[in-house]
C-alpha cells in the first residue's frame, strides 16, 4: 500500500496525469466601437485558443442590433434596438415580406434621408435556419459555419460575405442616428479570415 502511494505521488510530480494548465490569455481592451486588429491575437500561441479567441470578437458585430434585428427567431423582424418591426410586418415566403407588404416596398437600395427609412440592396431577412435572438455565441458560431444553416455557403463563401456582401456593410452605415455596428466591415472579413485559417473553433456553452 506504501509503495502504491508512493508511485502515485512520483506520477502526479512529473505530470502523470495531470493536465496543463490553460493558456493565460491577456488582450488589450477595445473601446466601445472598436474591434481588436488580427494582429492583436498573434500573442496567443494555441492555434485553437487564438481561434475561439477570434471569433469572440467577430460576435460582437453578429450579436449587434445593426445585424441580429434581421435575424430574428421568428417571422417579424425588428428595429432599432430589438424593437418589433413598425409597421407590423411577417417573413413571408422567401423571407422579403408578403404580396403588398414587401421589404422593398419601403426599403430601397439606399438609406432613404428625409424619411429616415434605411436600405441596401437585397434588403431581406435572413432564413429561419440563420436565427440569431435568443441564441449563445456557441450556438451561432457553430450554426454560422454550418451549411444547413448558413445558407449553403462554405467557409471561403462565409469569408466573403462578410467581407464584402453590401447588405452586410449596411451594418456600419445605417445611416440617421442609427448606432452602427463596431469597427469596419473590413475588420471583420479580416477577423472572418484569420478564424477560418486557425481552424474555425467555436467558444464552448457557458455553464
Amino acid at each position: 500500500m506504501r509503495m502504491r502511494m508512493l508511485l502515485l505521488l512520483t506520477l502526479a510530480s512529473c505530470g502523470g496525469k495531470q493536465s496543463p494548465p490553460p493558456e493565460k490569455i491577456e488582450l488589450r481592451r477595445a473601446g466601445p466601437n472598436e474591434l481588436l486588429g488580427v494582429a492583436d491575437f498573434n500573442s496567443i500561441g494555441d492555434r485553437a485558443t487564438r481561434s475561439r479567441a477570434l471569433f469572440g470578437v467577430i460576435a460582437r458585430v453578429l450579436v449587434h442590433p445593426r445585424c441580429i434585428n434581421c435575424h430574428p427567431n421568428g417571422d417579424v423582424p425588428h428595429q432599432r434596438v430589438m424593437e418589433p418591426h413598425d409597421p407590423p410586418v411577417v417573413r413571408g415566403p422567401a423571407d422579403n415580406g408578403v404580396v403588398g407588404m414587401e421589404c422593398t416596398s419601403c426599403h430601397q437600395d439606399r438609406n432613404q434621408v428625409l424619411t429616415r427609412v434605411p436600405g441596401a440592396p437585397k434588403w431581406h431577412l435572413a432564413p429561419i435556419e440563420m436565427a440569431w435572438v435568443g441564441k449563445s455565441v456557441s450556438y451561432i458560431c457553430n450554426q454560422i459555419k454550418d451549411p444547413k444553416r448558413n445558407g449553403g455557403k462554405t467557409l471561403a463563401q462565409l469569408v466573403e460575405h462578410n467581407g464584402h456582401d453590401e447588405l452586410v456593410a449596411w451594418g456600419w452605415a445605417p445611416g440617421a442616428d442609427r448606432e452602427p455596428a463596431p469597427g469596419t466591415q473590413a475588420q471583420f472579413g479580416a477577423l472572418t479570415a484569420a478564424w477560418v485559417d486557425t481552424g474555425a473553433e467555436c467558444p464552448e456553452e457557458s455553464r
